[in-house]
């Protein structure tokens, strides 16, 4: 029986934050800028500590499972 739990989070986390997707964190000309789709080196660095803190919470302190398979 695999545990799935880890692998989704991951994944929907790293879609979600991805940097100018939904929103950058610091923007070019404001603080924060929504569906730019542009990218600096400072807010891939914010949005990777934001990605593993988010990834940290849901694993390991709120322990997300999902199983699949029989057995």
């Amino acid at each position: 029986m695999a545990d799935w739990g880890p692998v989704v989070v991951a994944t929907v986390l790293f879609v979600l934050l991805t940097p100018g997707l939904l929103c950058q964190i610091p923007g070019r000309g404001r603080v924060v800028e929504f569906g730019n789709m542009s990218t600096s080196g400072l807010s891939i660095l914010i949005h990777a500590v934001i990605y593993f803190a988010l990834v940290t919470i849901f694993v390991i302190a709120v322990s997300v499972h999902i199983y699949s398979g029989s057995g």
